[in-house]
C-alpha cells in the first residue's frame, strides 16, 4: 500500500470511526427523548431549529435543510407535529406562496422540557464514548470545535 493509499485508509477509518460516534449518540438521544418527552431524535431537531429563529418559525424548505430530510419526509414529519398541536403553518406575508411552520405555545413548552435532557444525555454519550479509545480522538475533536459567538 503507498503513501496516497495510507491516507485513504486514514480518512476511511476516521470517517467510520464518526459513524460509529453518531451512531452511538443517536441511539441514546432516541431512547432519552422517546421514554421523557415522547420525542424522536428528528422531531427534536425540527423543534431546536424552529426555536432558534426569531420569531420562532422557519420556511419548510428551510427546515428541511434544517432537518435533513427531503421535503416530502419534512411533510409528513411537519404533519405529524402539527397533530400532536406542537406547530403550525401559516402563510408568508411577503409571499402568499410560501409556507412558515412555527412553534405553537405547546411546541415552545416541549421543547423547553426536552432540551435539558438531550443535552445532558449528549454531555453524558460524548463522556463515555471519550474514554473508549477508539472513539476518544473523535469526541476530543468535537470539544475543539470553536462555536460562532451571536451578534448583537
Amino acid at each position: 500500500m503507498g503513501i496516497a493509499d495510507d491516507a485513504v485508509e486514514v480518512r476511511a477509518q476516521g470517517w467510520r470511526t464518526l459513524a460509529a460516534l453518531h451512531g452511538l449518540i443517536e441511539a441514546e438521544l432516541e431512547r432519552a427523548l422517546a421514554a421523557s418527552v415522547d420525542l424522536s431524535v428528528v422531531e427534536y431537531t425540527v423543534l431546536d431549529a424552529l426555536s432558534r429563529q426569531d420569531g420562532w418559525h422557519m420556511r419548510m424548505q428551510q427546515l428541511a435543510r434544517a432537518a435533513a430530510l427531503s421535503p416530502s419526509a419534512t411533510t409528513r414529519l411537519v404533519n405529524r407535529l402539527e397533530d400532536r398541536a406542537l406547530l403550525t403553518r401559516i402563510l408568508c406575508a411577503d409571499d402568499r406562496r410560501g409556507i412558515y411552520t412555527e412553534l405553537t405555545a405547546a411546541g415552545r413548552a416541549l421543547y423547553e422540557r426536552a432540551r435539558p435532557i438531550h443535552d445532558e444525555t449528549l454531555e453524558r454519550v460524548l463522556a463515555e464514548a471519550g474514554e473508549q479509545p477508539e472513539l476518544a480522538p473523535v469526541v476530543e475533536a468535537l470539544h475543539g470545535v470553536a462555536l460562532p459567538v451571536a451578534a448583537g
